[in-house]
């Protein structure tokens, strides 16, 4: 990001401390009738060395009447190169001896740093029991004295090592410090270029904030004529810093004997301090080329005003690179990541024909076990077993996403390996085949095997999908799990219950072995009744009845995976589900139970049973129709549209650019025939899914609930 600055290049001035903390150097405020010329024979300068020192002035033009330029005495031009050099940190210096000292009442611990000229943690070192107590009078404290600093050391102690915590950005950081992204690049220039990208635990180098560092805390300043009766003191608790801070960096105050009405003073832009700028409040969007305010008000959901009240540098002009502070609030209604708003991407009209992806499948077809020439043994296996149903159906549907992404010009190389649902096997093919020069691995289904082939895969960079796995004992950095965490599917059906609640009666039923879901319930709904389970089997029918509602509408929740409970229950609450009594039908894990023969349809539907899941059925869109067509008019399973949906997900983003984890940074949300993905990078333990969709049964059939529809029925 490239801030527009007010009178003065920040990011060259501030990058350049270390620098001119050992040269000499000085202000001006130009004056009328002063040429750039002038100026240069005055302080015995080159006219190049004060443009090449001050970012903004381009030409000797630019150099106009109340700028202020920063004038190096000996001649020396502010470079790129010493703005990125950054000072290493001082190793922690030892005492020399200790003064002992009694505690007096009153005396705070920020009261005996500054008398003692330490800092808080010196203190604490040497006397332990301050981290467990609190200062406390008549406490005897070893105050450690330190020896005289050098000038290096002095220059080092600017700067602070940060530790990246989870959910910050170059953004948020840089917004912590006053600094610019710019500025924040600059002076930690291990940082990728090209890259957005920061890992959790990554250490930063930072201006330490420091209450006579104006340079670093500060990235704006004004000029400030001085008015008749002005003092340092006034005006330094006008601008909020210290009076020795405003001479500093006017050093002309001293030189003419004091401030003087008429004197052009170099100050800070007074700062915006409507509150701290973090992503728990904020969330930030970086304005790209040939945008304009109306667009970005449109496109952001806020109002010109609002937009210009968070982020005063628009009044300076709109920037391609600028980062623009928004309400959190504003985040419902934007796909963000990380804090940052992701721009909407069509990635069907993004695609550079000069990619071609390498893609890999390791499925367990089970070939080891069909006998292809028994049709009908093979047949039944596939029809029983859920492996050889998943994977068959899952790769039917990749098929024809590769038909589909061929048909857009995008050449795709494939291999395709049987697993047989064997570790070993996978290790075999590993060992055997040569399948490093990928662009993604999709598979394998068992966790262990998924295990082995992240774990080799993560060496060579290789991104590796997983179609039915939501997470894993190890963490793997390079997997991305297509289907979202048990909960997230949680969240997502809480937190909009929650919010379209007003007074329904809520009730829970869970066995034992939900005991997670039990409390997350209750955290959102604390006011729930808790209905008996009688051996993780069923009701106590007599108790439960009594706590339905007469006057309310009943909510109840049924967490469980034993497909006989789901029948009871289903069954006892559509009899309770009467003119009289009105009751609907939740849960926030559903599961085959809740799809086995043994459980009514009608009895759903009757209780307009809801569920949080990663998938829809699909309808008879251009995929369904394009597989009918390729498979003789056989509709696709769920399974196959998975394959279709994951598989065509992953081409579409490798054809973007290929290299998926690179587009996972501006791909927000995408959206297929039955299931959508919004990867979250957590790093270290991988790429996770936390699209979800809220279905319900009405009327014998299964529907999506849109935003308001499930309000509008309650």
């Amino acid at each position: 990001m490239r801030k527009h600055l007010v009178l003065l290049g920040f990011v060259a001035f501030f990058l350049a401390t270390a620098q001119l903390s050992a040269q000499k150097f000085t202000t001006h405020a130009v004056k009328e009738g002063e040429t750039l010329q002038s100026i240069s024979q005055k302080y015995r300068v080159t006219p190049y060395t004060i443009i090449q020192s001050n970012k903004e002035i381009k030409t000797a033009a630019d150099v106009k009447v109340n700028t202020i330029l920063v004038i190096p005495l000996d001649g020396s031009v502010i470079t790129p190169e010493t703005e990125t050099k950054k000072e290493k940190e001082v190793e922690e210096r030892k005492p020399t001896s200790f003064i002992r000292h009694r505690v007096r009442k009153r005396e705070t611990l920020f009261g005996l740093t500054q008398r003692y000229e330490i800092t808080e943690e010196q203190l604490k070192r040497h006397n332990r029991q301050l981290y467990a107590e609190p200062l406390k009078k008549g406490m005897i404290l070893q105050i450690p004295v330190y020896p005289e600093l050098t000038e290096e050391e002095e220059r080092a102690l600017d700067f602070e090592t940060y530790t990246v915590q989870p959910k910050e950005t170059r953004w948020s950081i840089a917004h912590k410090y006053g600094i610019s992204v710019d500025s924040l690049v600059k002076l930690n220039p291990e940082l990728d270029g090209t890259s957005d990208y920061l890992a959790i635990g990554q250490e930063l180098n930072l201006p330490r904030p420091k209450g006579d560092s104006l340079e670093q805390e500060i990235d704006l300043f004004t000029s400030f004529t001085v008015p008749p009766k002005q003092t340092l003191y006034s005006l330094g608790k006008e601008y909020g810093i210290p009076s020795d801070s405003i001479v500093k960096l006017n050093p002309e105050i001293m030189e003419q004997g004091g401030l003087k009405e008429g004197m052009v003073l170099r100050l800070p832009k007074k700062k915006n301090t409507s509150g701290e700028v973090n992503t728990d409040n904020f969330i930030f969007y970086e304005v790209k080329p040939k945008q304009n305010i109306f667009r970005l008000t449109q496109n952001l959901k806020i109002s010109r005003d609002t937009l210009f009240a968070l982020n005063p540098d628009l009044e300076n002009g709109l920037k391609a690179g600028m980062v623009l502070k928004l309400p959190k609030a504003n985040s419902e209604e934007l796909v963000v990541k990380n804090a940052l708003v992701i721009d909407k991407i069509n990635l069907a009209d993004s695609i550079n024909l000069e990619n071609r992806p390498k893609v890999v499948f390791m499925l367990p077809f089970r070939l080891d076990r069909i006998d292809l020439n028994d049709r009908k043994m093979t047949s039944s296996q596939i029809s029983t077993r859920r492996d050889l149903k998943l994977s068959l159906g899952f790769y039917s549907g990749a098929l024809v996403a590769l038909d589909s992404i061929k048909k857009m010009g995008v050449s795709v190389e494939v291999d395709t390996y049987d697993t047989e649902l064997s570790q070993a096997k996978v290790k075999e093919i590993l060992f055997r085949e040569s399948i490093w020069d990928v662009s993604a691995i999709i598979g394998p289904v068992s966790t262990k095997a998924l295990d082995e082939v992240a774990v080799q895969a993560a060496s060579k960079n290789i991104p590796v999908i997983s179609p039915t796995a939501s997470d894993s004992e190890l963490s793997h950095g390079n997997v991305y799990y297509s289907v979202p965490k048990d909960e997230v599917l949680r969240k997502k059906m809480l937190d909009y219950l929650a919010k379209v609640h007003t007074d329904q009666n809520v009730v829970i039923i869970a066995d034992s072995t939900h005991q997670v879901a039990y409390d997350s319930i209750l955290s959102k709904f604390p006011t729930a009744q808790i209905a008996k389970v009688i051996d993780n089997k069923s009701l106590h029918l007599d108790e439960f009845l009594i706590q339905l509602s007469e006057e309310k509408e009943n909510w109840v929740f049924l967490e469980t995976d034993q497909a006989n409970m789901v029948s009871s229950v289903s069954s006892i609450l559509n009899s309770a589900n009467t003119e009289e009594i009105s009751v609907r039908m939740f849960t926030t894990n559903f599961n085959s139970a809740f799809e086995n023969d043994a459980v009514s349809v009608t009895h759903l539907s009757n209780l307009r049973f809801a569920y949080p899941s990663f998938y829809r059925k699909a309808g008879n869109d251009s995929f369904t129709r394009a597989y009918k067509q390729k498979y003789g008019g056989l509709q696709p399973d769920r399974y196959a549209v998975r394959g279709f949906d994951v598989t065509f997900d992953l081409l579409l983003k490798l054809a973007h650019k290929n290299n998926l984890f690179e587009t996972s940074k501006i791909v927000g949300l995408t959206e297929y025939t039955g299931n959508s993905f919004n990867y979250f990078n957590e790093y270290a333990s991988g790429f996770y899914n936390r699209a979800a969709y809220l279905m319900e049964y009405d009327s014998l059939q299964i529907k999506e609930i849109q935003l308001d529809d499930l309000k509008s029925n309650l």
